[in-house]
């Protein structure tokens, strides 16, 4: 399947980050995680989704393994902030320029305080949304979070 270049792909190309493009058929429209890790035959806890949230009018990025689940009491500390929610699907495109299912950690309309599951860090690779529900990237994790200024962090429960 031949894909054209995502801004994700073109911030990564631009910043000399290796990645290898995954893509799969969504013509049964599961986008969750857990799916997504079927359909491109990689284990679970290397595929991660990208979520929104905010506090206040500050936005911020986390980056969590598809099978598990943000606990917004860890996000608010990593954050520095008292409380966390997340942002509405409604809102994500408006925020973010990607859509629910195609929100990749690069290339957002800004560069939002982003944190990275610490459980990444043991990763040789680990695999984001390129930007575009149906095509994944699969990049180290450090290159990742340099690309995105990330932090590593405990995230989920």
């Amino acid at each position: 399947m031949r894909v054209s270049k995502t801004n994700a792909m073109r911030i990564l190309d631009g910043n000399k980050v290796a990645y290898e493009i995954l893509t799969y058929d969504n013509e049964d429209g599961k986008i969750h995680g857990t799916a997504v890790a079927d359909k491109i035959g990689k284990p679970a806890n290397t595929v991660f989704k990208t979520l929104v949230s905010q506090s206040g009018s500050n936005s911020f990025v986390f980056v969590i393994p598809v099978g598990g689940e943000l606990d917004l009491k860890k996000a608010a500390k990593a954050a520095g902030v008292k409380k966390m929610e997340m942002l509405p699907v409604k809102e994500l495109q408006k925020w973010t320029g990607y859509i629910r299912g195609g929100c990749s950690p690069v290339g957002m309309k800004r560069l939002y305080p982003t944190f990275i599951d610490k459980s990444a860090v043991d990763l040789d690779r680990m695999i984001v949304s390129a930007g575009k529900i149906g095509v994944q990237m699969e990049v180290e994790p450090l290159k990742l979070a340099e690309t995105v200024e990330a932090k590593f962090v405990e995230l989920i429960n």
